[in-house]
């Protein structure tokens, strides 16, 4: 049977101080070991992350290996190590237990019968606390050494244009970095340069962005502009506090644009903003739920002037984003789709559907029904996995007789048959857990359309711009568009084919 390791600590100071990736790793071997797993180098994972998270990237490759059937156990060296939130561990072992995957404990074992679920729900509440314990101490020394005028934490002190000092635990000028950020406040304030031009200037120019790679973004640009930290003021525990709970670290940071200039960008940026809101006055329907299908971005709304005959007129427009500078020096290519003409031609079929309760009542019933069925899809699926083993099981038998000299031919002919099979049964899990996963999606949408539906009544004719945007949220409207190709989908089922063929720009 093959294994797969998973090995986690918290943080970098433990991983620093061998709390124990290494020797973790070493006691899963030696256990595997002892019962015969096979653990290929490849299937042994470690990582630093808080286990107070599902959400692991180590933990997420473990979890498709075993979705994919590529491994028959996982082993961890306690429970805690796998999850310190109870719910999480639960829904982890289900997702294991449904793929026909083992967990097996170094330091414990596990029980998966009822009394056994509830002591390892109350050990995982126990280390769930005991995490949290750990963060409000730590919390509250980061709130002691920030009362002391440093920098809770390295990443705290990070800031473009600076150096973070880790003897002091307080910020020194980068005057490469600073240069530039003197550059950026006199292009805004004295050229009176915007700031998707400056960002353009500064992809243009070759200047490495704060990240350290990559390309200049426009909110980075504006994030050194409203930054109070360059005129030499620090504050920190900010994020959702009021102002008279934050933390002012005094001479943690070196001023290094004068305040003038500073109050100056500000008055800028209020003004851009006001300019901004006013011409918000066009509204985009469809803003949000169009799909590119070449790039798989968002279209966005803009305006431009047309002119017809002698006469300017300001016309409406859907873009992809993928065909922005400033979000892909690779432009997507996708069309421009006129906002009238899709915003019609998708409140139409929006319209016939709304029209229609019992078509929409209908589906719902049917979606309840299906949902009751989730737990017959989950049997299927063990099912399938089981035999998917028993697929590799015959495989590696046929191995065994290729060995043994067994005629060529009948091997190739074996095996190609089991290939197959794999396959096909590899596709059959895919279908049922989409088909879980839409009954599950169904599960937590069915009411608030119904509802909707209820409201609807007969007023279609009187709805506003809001009525209509509710409308495309409470039915999960999405528009997909390649090229001239347009087409709709949504938590009710849309009429087949394309909604359109072709929309010119």
């Amino acid at each position: 049977m093959k294994a797969a390791i998973y090995c986690r600590v918290s943080t970098e100071d433990q991983e620093r101080e061998g709390t124990s990736l290494d020797s973790q790793l070493e006691a899963c071997r030696k256990l595997a070991r002892e019962r015969g797993y096979d653990t290929p180098d490849a299937f042994s994972v470690m990582e630093t992350y808080s286990g107070l998270s599902l959400d692991r990237p180590k933990l997420n490759q473990v979890r498709e290996w075993a979705r994919s059937g590529e491994v028959d156990v996982v082993i961890a060296y306690t429970l805690d190590r796998l999850s310190r939130d109870p719910v999480h561990f639960i829904i982890l072992q289900d997702e294991l237990k449904r793929a026909g995957v083992d967990i097996v404990l170094v330091t414990e074992t596990l029980d998966s019968s009822d009394m056994g679920l509830l002591i390892t729900h109350i050990k995982g509440y126990a280390a769930k606390l005991e995490a949290e314990k750990i963060k409000e101490r730590t919390t509250r020394g980061l709130r002691e050494r920030a009362k002391a005028g440093k920098f809770p934490s390295g990443w705290r002190g990070r800031l473009y244009g600076y150096d973070y000092l880790r003897d002091t635990g307080k910020r020194c000028a980068n005057e490469i970095q600073a240069q530039w950020v003197r550059q950026i406040f006199h292009w805004f304030v004295n050229e009176g340069i915007g700031i998707d031009r400056i960002t353009y200037k500064l992809r243009e120019l070759g200047i490495t962005a704060p990240s350290g790679q990559g390309l200049w973004y426009s909110s980075e640009v504006w994030k050194i502009l409203r930054n109070r930290a360059y005129i030499g003021e620090t504050y920190v525990f900010t994020v959702g506090k009021p102002k008279t709970e934050w933390i002012e670290l005094p001479d943690a940071t070196p001023a290094i644009i004068d305040r003038e200039i500073f109050e100056l960008a500000q008055i800028q940026l209020k003004r851009n903003k006001a300019k901004a809101n006013r011409n918000m006055k066009h509204l985009y329907l469809l803003a949000s739920h169009i799909v590119c299908q070449r790039c798989n971005r968002k279209f966005w709304g803009f305006a431009k002037q047309i002119k017809w005959g002698e006469t300017y007129h300001l016309k409406r427009y859907y873009r992809c984003a993928g065909n922005l500078q400033m979000v892909s020096p690779i432009r997507c290519g996708n069309h421009n789709l006129p906002a009238d003409k899709i915003e019609d031609m998708v409140w139409h079929e929006v319209e016939k559907l709304l029209s229609n309760p019992t078509l929409i009542l209908n589906e719902l019933e049917q979606r309840k029904t299906e949902a009751g069925h989730g737990y017959f899809l989950e049997q299927e699926i063990l099912q399938v996995t089981r035999r998917l083993k028993s697929i590799d099981r015959e495989q590696e038998q046929l191995l065994q007789w290729a060995l043994k000299g067994f005629p060529e031919d009948a091997i190739v002919r074996e095996n190609e048959k089991i290939n197959q099979a794999r396959n096909e049964l590899k596709e059959q899990r895919t279908n049922l857990e989409r088909r879980i996963d839409e009954t599950k999606q169904c599960e937590f949408d069915v009411d608030a359309i119904e509802q909707f539906c209820k409201s609807v009544g007969q007023n279609l004719d009187g709805f506003t711009y809001e009525d209509k945007r509710l409308a495309l949220e409470a039915l999960q409207i999405k528009i997909l568009v390649d090229g001239d190709n347009v087409s709709m989908t949504g938590a009710i089922p849309m009429p087949a084919g394309d909604i359109v063929s072709t929309l010119p720009a």
